[in-house]
Order: C-alpha cells, then structure tokens, then sequence
C-alpha cells in the first residue's frame, strides 16, 4: 500500500497542490492527469522521495520496493545493458556486489565465509538466481536483440535506451511502479506489449501518460490534477472525460434553473413590494430568494484550444502521385521503389518501425530533400501546410509571437493576428513574447496556428501530438476529423490514428504495405497484414 497524508507542494506563493490524502492500492492502475505544469511529474517524484513535499508525509508498506522509470537516458552510459537492467532492482545488485568483493578477496576469511553464506541465502531469496535470465527475457520482449545485452548503454540508439529503461523499471516485479511517459517513442508493437504487461500486473502502477488509448487501456483509476487538489476518481479515462463533462452540463442546467427562478422571484417582488395585499407573498418570496444559491462551478484550470483546419479552396481529384520512390541514409535503406497514388478526401497515416522514414518521405514530398530515386507530381490544385517533427528552425528569431504569426498571414491587421494566437491559448501579454523561448508545446501550437492560416486543403503532419497535453490533443483530434481535405499523417497515438485515418500505409526497408478503407485496429488485426510484414521487414525486425 502506498499512502499519502496532507501532502502539499508550493513554490512561494504557488501551490501545486494542497492536503492529498490517498490511498493507492495492490491490483491497480492509477493515471495521473492534469494540465501542463499542473505538477504530474513532480507528484511523482514526491511518491518516489526524490523530491520532497512543503508539508505532508508518504508511507509504504514495510518492505515493498519501489521502481521508476529513469528520464536521464545518459545516467548508465558506462554500463553493460544487461547490467542497468539489474540495477532496477536496487537491492539485488548491493547484494550481487557485495557477493563479488567477498570472493574476490585474495585471503579469504573465516568470517568471510561467514558472510559470504549469508548473501548467498539473501540472493536466493531475492531471486538472483534466475535474475539475468529474466532481465534478458524483458529485453527481448522489448525488441532489443541479444547482441546487445553485453554492450554499454552509450552504444545503443535512443530508442533502445527508452526501452532498456523501461525494462529496468518493470524488472523484479516491483511492489510500486512509477511510470512518466513510458510509450514515449516506443512503436506501436512495443506499445502493446506494455499494455499487456500493466493488465496483467498484479501490484500497484502510478502511471502518467498523454496517450488516451494507453491510460483506457491499462487504468483501473485516474488521478486528476485540478484546482489544487488531486482528485480519485474510479475507472479509466474516457470513462473519467464523459463524466466530468456530464457533471459539467448538469451543473450548468441545474445553475440555469436556478437563475431563471431567482429572475422570476425578483421580478414578483420588484412588483409586488409595495401592494399591500401582495405584499405578504413578497416578502415570503424574498425569504426564498435569499435561500438559493447558484452552485459554484470553478473554471478548470485546463485550457483547450480551439483547432479547426479550413482549405481557401476545393482541391481537384489528382491529390498525389509518387512512383518509385528511394531513399537511404548512411547506408541503411528508408524505402525503396515506394509507389502510392493519394486521392482527395483520404486520411491517410503512415506508420513504420523505423520513424525516420516516415520523416524522409515527408521531406521528399515537402520537397526539403531529394529522393535517390523516384519521382512525384502533386495536383496542380492542391496548396499543403507542413508540420515537421523538427521545427527549430522556424523558431530562430527574435520576433514576438504577433510579428512572427504575421509572417504567414495575407492579413496583417494585429487583432487579426490576436484571433488566431487566442485560438491556441495566447492572450494578453503572451502575444509579446519572443518566439525562441517558447517551450516545446508552445511552438506546436504556434505551428498549428500558421497552418490554419495558410488554408491548405491538404495537411501534412510528422508527429504532431508530441509536447501536447490531453486537451490540445483532443483539440487536434476533433479538428483532424472535421477537416475536409486530405491528410497525410503519422502519429504514435493509437487513439488518435484510429479516430482520423481512413488508409492505413506502412514503410518498411522493402516495400509499402498499403489497406485502402480501414481503421488502425482493422489493420492492426489484418492476419494478412501481419504475413507480409514478416515478408517485409529484416530478419529480427518485425
């Protein structure tokens, strides 16, 4: 059990939160929402004891261990992989340690001995025993290769560290395990695999996450960040977003009603005051005023942007057409001989193990890069908005954010500007800052605001929920689906895939697997599907 008793945080006059009393349980899954900056990650830290509270207490049953995904992807460097698996398991390791140093001695003692039988007990009953086995049975579920459980850290890509790091967090079956982000760049297979394994976990999960389908997937609970406080609510999140905005919507008539009536009563006694043989009633009635009370419904400390696409003009029935396309970088081939014809209307997500190749493709056809082979043409009535997974480069300047929108806009008139900068949550003197210290989410939606502004009618997007809370990508997602042009997309969030595609493209090294009029999860489940990716992909890759 895992308790937390008036647990506050504030930085000067700013309070996180304030006096969370919680209990969380064994056999559950508790999401952790909340708007960015609410204070999730740092809620985390506090039920870790890296990070201590203003005031308050956390408890843990005697004796249960537990484990946290690590964000520093550079802390283990200079150790084996297999190693920084092991180390998850803090206790295990001081005992494999200290087993080593007492045999490692040149004159072994008596007392030696001694000790040594005594982590030799210690080690069995933690496991050791089966310990690498099992650290390599995770990584391998995980997707790394045996090759590279005896290199260093260092020697592996970034996404073979989030996932070692993850492996690392999951090993030994903790009692409690904390997990910031863990779907952050893993493919959808490795994805699915961490669901698996969170259902089936049989202790405590803390887990914070922007992917919908991951938090219904795996929740038991969601945990909600808001006005202070950290609300338990029961059941995962969709279930916790209909009943907030349930409850919203009642309250809201019910405040109506009241409303109505305190107007009606007023109106009888503005009337009725000063007629002497009504004025009994109004006086009765001006007891009852007083008496209701409009229930206070505090604004959400949630913003959500308003995010709607809209093309100047109708594109023609010739969208795209590429043939043969190639494309390899240092050696290692993206795709080749790739070949697609895109037609108007279509809604179309790429997905790939490789997600490089998805960018290339894109830089292809956004012509920022040039093809090894292949040609595309697109219609000549198409005009198409680029949102690239990199976009620094648009960011390098010293204009505040109005002159940097006017940039992009035909219009000029700055509270034409402001329309468009309030739509994504900027007001006020927000407006002034300067474009290069926005933070990740900031220039996402800055981004989403040029593209509204250029009225493509097809979009072209590389990641674009990335830096954003559940809010802006709800936003997207409803602004994606009511767009009436053509979209070109990828996106590791699966709800977010399946509620807008309706083509499904994969890039593999050797080909394009490519299902006309489907969902994500019809894809995902298509036996066929699944043959030729086998067919497709390198040995070990698939």
């Amino acid at each position: 059990m895992l308790n937390t008793e008036g647990i506050t945080l504030a930085y000067g006059s700013r309070k996180l939160f304030e006096n969370v009393n919680l209990s969380l349980a064994p056999e559950n899954c508790y999401g952790l929402i909340g708007a960015n900056g609410s204070g999730k990650s740092t809620f985390l830290k506090i039920l870790s004891g890296e990070v201590e509270p203003s005031h308050g207490t956390v408890s843990v049953t005697p004796g249960y261990r537990i484990s946290v995904l690590q964000q520093d992807h550079f802390q283990f460097d200079e150790y084996p992989v297999l190693t920084t698996i092991l180390m998850g398991h803090k206790k295990l390791y001081e005992v494999m340690l200290a087993k080593d140093a007492v045999y490692a001695k040149p004159d072994f003692s008596e007392a030696d001995g001694v000790r040594a039988s005594e982590l030799e007990t210690e080690f069995a009953e933690l496991n050791g025993w089966e310990a690498e086995a099992e650290a390599a049975k995770l990584l391998s579920e995980l997707g790394i290769a045996e090759e590279f459980h005896s290199r260093k850290m260092k020697d592996l890509d970034g996404s073979q560290k989030v996932r070692v790091l993850l492996a690392q967090a999951l090993f030994g079956m903790p009692d409690i395990l904390l997990l910031d982000e863990p779907t952050n760049h893993l493919d959808i297979e490795t994805t699915l695999w961490l669901e698996e394994f969170l259902y089936e976990f049989k202790n405590t999960v803390v887990v914070v996450s922007h992917d919908r389908h991951f938090l219904d997937r795996v929740c038991t609970h969601i945990l909600d960040i808001d006005f202070g406080r950290i609300q338990l609510y029961t059941g995962n999140w969709s279930f916790w977003y209909e009943s907030s905005q349930l409850i919203l919507r009642q309250k809201t008539d019910q405040n109506k009603q009241i409303e109505e009536k305190r107007k009606e009563l007023q109106t009888f006694i503005m009337r009725f005051s000063n007629n002497a043989s009504k004025s009994r009633q109004a006086t009765a009635r001006k007891k009852l005023l007083e008496k209701l009370t409009l229930e206070d419904i505090k604004p959400s400390s949630r913003r959500t942007p308003y995010i709607f696409f809209k093309a100047a003009r109708e594109a023609g029935n010739d969208i795209l057409t590429a043939e043969d396309l190639s494309k390899a970088v240092e050696g290692e081939t993206l795709f080749r001989n790739a070949s697609f014809r895109v037609d108007k209307g279509e809604k179309i997500a790429f997905v790939s193990k490789n997600t490089t190749s998805i960018t290339a493709l894109f830089r292809i056809l956004m012509k920022e890069a040039i093809p090894d082979g292949g040609a595309f043409k697109w219609g000549a009535s198409t005009g198409r908005a680029y949102f690239p997974k990199d976009n620094a480069s648009f960011f390098d300047c010293d204009l505040n954010l109005i002159d940097w929108l006017r940039q992009y806009s035909a219009e000029k008139d700055e509270n034409f500007i402001r329309g468009f900068l309030g739509k994504m949550l900027f007001s006020g003197d927000e407006t002034l800052k300067k474009a290069n210290v926005l933070s990740g989410g900031e220039k996402v939606r800055c981004l989403f605001s040029r593209m509204m502004l250029l009225e493509a009618n097809v979009l072209l997007f590389d990641e674009p929920t990335n830096h954003l809370d559940l809010e802006a990508i709800t936003a997207l997602n409803d602004g994606l689906i009511a767009f009436r042009g053509t979209i070109l997309f990828t996106s590791h969030d699966h709800q977010f895939v399946q509620t807008v595609a309706n083509r499904i493209i994969e890039i593999t090294p050797n080909g394009l697997i490519d299902k006309q009029n489907t969902t994500y999860d019809e894809y995902l489940a298509d036996p066929h599907v699944r043959e030729r990716r086998r067919e497709l992909y390198p040995a070990g890759k698939s």
